[in-house]
C-alpha cells in the first residue's frame, strides 16, 4: 500500500468525518470507521471496533472473522491490547504479540493460531465516557510506523465523535419511542378503570417493580396483548 502524504490524509480524514456524521446509526458508523482504517492506515491488515457496555465489552464491527476471534480471545483471557487501551492507555502499541510480557497467553495463541503479529489500540473516549477501543492489526512484525500511529490516533478521536453522537441519537430515539408506549399504557388502564394518569403510571410501576421487569416491557406487553396487570 502507498502511504498517503499528510496533505492526503487529512483530505481522506475529512471526507470520512463526514461521511461517519451522515451515517443513520452507530453501526453504519463503526462501519465506515473500519472501512477508513484499513483504507488510511499503511500497516493495518486487519481492523475493528470494540463497544464498552454497561454488562461488559463485545466487538460489533469487525473487517473479518478472524479479528473477531481475536477479541473473542481477549475478553476470554481478560487480556490484550484492546482492554488495556480501555482501562489503562489512550494508545496501546505492540509490534511483537507473541513476545509481549503483558498479554502472554493471549499474545501467543493469536499469533500462533490466527498469523497476526503486531497491533495498536486506541481508546474512543468523550470527555465524558470511554466508549471502546479502535484495534488495528498487521500480519507483520512492528506493522505500524509512526506516522500509522499519528494518523490513527487522529482518526480514533473523529470515530469517538462520531459515535457518542449516533449513540446519543439512538438512546433518544428510544426514550422516545418507550415513552409513547408507556403513554398507550396508561390510555388503556385509564379508560378501562376511569384512572387518572398518575394512577395508571402507578399501576404500571408497581407491576414493573413486583414483576421485576422493565417498566416499557410491561407498557409494551399491555399494549399488545390488551391484558391488564394484576
Amino acid at each position: 500500500m502507498v502511504k498517503p502524504d499528510a496533505g492526503d490524509f487529512s483530505h481522506q480524514l475529512s471526507a470520512v468525518a463526514r461521511s461517519m456524521q451522515e451515517d443513520p446509526g452507530s453501526q453504519h458508523t463503526l462501519e465506515t470507521a473500519i472501512a477508513a482504517a484499513l483504507e488510511m492506515i499503511t500497516g493495518c491488515d486487519m481492523a475493528g471496533i470494540s463497544v464498552v457496555h454497561p454488562d461488559g465489552i463485545d466487538t460489533p464491527a469487525a473487517s473479518s472473522e478472524t479479528l473477531r476471534r481475536i477479541d473473542e480471545l481477549q475478553f476470554a483471557l481478560g487480556q490484550g491490547p484492546c482492554l488495556n487501551a480501555v482501562r489503562e492507555h489512550e494508545t496501546t502499541r505492540c509490534p511483537d504479540l507473541a513476545h509481549d510480557h503483558r498479554w502472554p497467553v493471549w499474545g501467543a495463541r493469536v499469533s500462533e493460531e490466527l498469523g497476526v503479529a503486531s497491533s495498536v489500540s486506541y481508546r474512543l473516549y468523550t470527555t465524558h465516557d470511554t466508549l471502546g477501543a479502535l484495534n488495528l492489526y498487521s500480519e507483520h512484525l512492528d506493522g505500524f510506523d509512526a506516522d500509522d500511529i499519528d494518523n490513527g490516533l487522529a482518526l480514533a478521536a473523529h470515530v469517538a465523535v462520531a459515535l457518542a453522537a449516533a449513540q446519543n441519537a439512538e438512546n433518544l430515539t428510544t426514550a422516545i419511542t418507550n415513552r409513547t408506549v408507556i403513554g398507550q399504557a396508561e390510555g388503556i388502564l385509564m379508560e378501562r378503570f376511569d384512572m387518572s394518569a398518575d394512577q395508571a403510571f402507578e399501576v404500571l410501576r408497581r407491576v414493573s417493580r413486583d414483576g421485576n421487569v422493565k417498566l416499557n416491557a410491561v407498557a409494551a406487553q399491555l399494549v399488545e396483548t390488551r391484558h391488564t396487570p394484576q
